[in-house]
């Protein structure tokens, strides 16, 4: 608005104005663009792009939260020349409880955590879930500088953004970027180390996850945690893996609820023991009237499981312990889906919660056979 008793400027010298404005503004821009293209943006102008600006406004908030975690290994577990310390990576998810990985903090003879700005303190066991891998730790005399939350892992979607925060190679606060690439069977991927065998998919990013990164968040835009770094896909073990897999969030923040408020995890088990069919003598195969080696053969039915109640048939051994016939049932089926070997009907039921039930298609007797297993609520051992 023009003050009282000011005249009012000519609309031609105010238009010149105008294009001479319009004329700085953009060869201002040019020249920053320019700059960000050839890479020579001056200290002032470090971030140009909004998604700088929002992967450093993420990084900078969420490394309060993320924690260095050193394990001393107990001294039985070494070998000659071997580093007593294993080092991983965690992350506050309530003022004094942090997640990590299992295999972080497995066969630990003490813990030390240290926080993003250097200070060290112990830290405890408070519950393990080998099943996904996962772990939580108490600390004591220290208060969480910061929080993180979970996000929705199951919303995400191919391409969307990703980060990871953690200590590879112990350089700690290390912030990698990436994308979501894809939802990947546990199956289909490189990992033969017996962890996680309950995870039926794994979150695949190209987000840097190395040695030193497990048991660290992996962050979408907003700083939500959609899952926890685990390990890497390399072609063998001298070779790092650009492809970084985590366990999705959704499925560690029910991991967590159940080790808070029961103590142990409830996905779904039968509390059976299995060998997979392929591994049997094809004269057993054949004896049982199969020609395919394809299935899970139950070997050991515990009494009081779920599949004790719902009458699965084990098998016997001899005092060599070895199989005999008949065998005992052998799945081929959960809830319809066809499964290769006991890798398959673990994940296929751990998908399930306590009070559901899961149809098992058997083989016994040399007959197709169709049983139903209320899963039971797990208990401490």
């Amino acid at each position: 608005m023009t003050p009282p008793g000011t005249p009012a400027r000519p609309a031609a010298r105010s238009g010149r104005l105008g294009l001479r404005v319009l004329g700085a503004a953009l060869l201002l821009s040019g020249a920053v663009a320019g700059a960000y293209i050839t890479g020579r943006v001056s200290a002032e102008r470090a971030l140009v792009t909004p998604d700088e600006v929002n992967t450093v406004e993420v990084a900078q908030k969420a490394i309060q939260a993320v924690v260095r975690i050193d394990n001393r290994l107990q001294r039985e577990r070494l070998q000659v020349g071997d580093d007593p310390i294993d080092t991983g990576t965690g992350f506050f998810y309530k003022k004094d409880l942090i997640v990590t990985n299992y295999h972080v903090v497995q066969y630990q003879e003490s813990l030390t955590v240290t926080l993003f700005n250097g200070r060290r303190v112990s830290a405890k066991i408070e519950g393990i879930d080998p099943g996904i891998d996962i772990a939580i730790l108490r600390v004591t005399g220290v208060t969480a500088p910061a929080t993180l939350s979970f996000g929705s892992s199951a919303r995400l979607i191919p391409g969307q953004k990703l980060l990871t925060i953690g200590t590879p190679l112990r350089i700690q606060n290390f912030v990698g970027s990436g994308v979501f690439s894809v939802a990947a069977s546990a199956r289909d991927l490189n990992r033969n180390d017996g962890f996680a065998n309950e995870v039926g998919q794994y979150i695949v990013t190209t987000a840097s996850i190395q040695q030193g990164n497990s048991g660290g968040p992996v962050l979408d835009s907003r700083g939500a945690v959609v899952g926890v770094a685990d390990a890497n896909v390399s072609a063998n073990g001298l070779i790092p893996g650009v492809i970084g897999i985590a366990v999705p969030g959704d499925l560690v923040k029910q991991s967590l609820d159940d080790l808070e408020k029961i103590g142990v995890p409830q996905r779904g088990t039968l509390g059976v023991t299995m060998v997979d069919l392929d591994n049997l003598d094809p004269a057993l195969r054949q004896l049982a009237g199969l020609n395919s080696s394809e299935g899970a053969l139950v070997d050991e039915v515990p009494a009081g499981t779920a599949a004790a109640r719902a009458g699965l048939r084990g098998s016997l051994r001899n005092s060599k312990d070895q199989l005999l016939a008949p065998l005992g049932d052998i799945i081929v089926a959960v809830d319809g889906q066809r499964v290769r070997d006991s890798f398959d009907v673990i994940r296929l039921v751990a998908a399930k919660r306590p009070g559901q039930t899961v149809t098992l298609r058997v083989w016994r007797n040399k007959k197709s056979v169709d049983v139903k297993v209320t899963l039971l609520k797990r208990t401490l051992q």
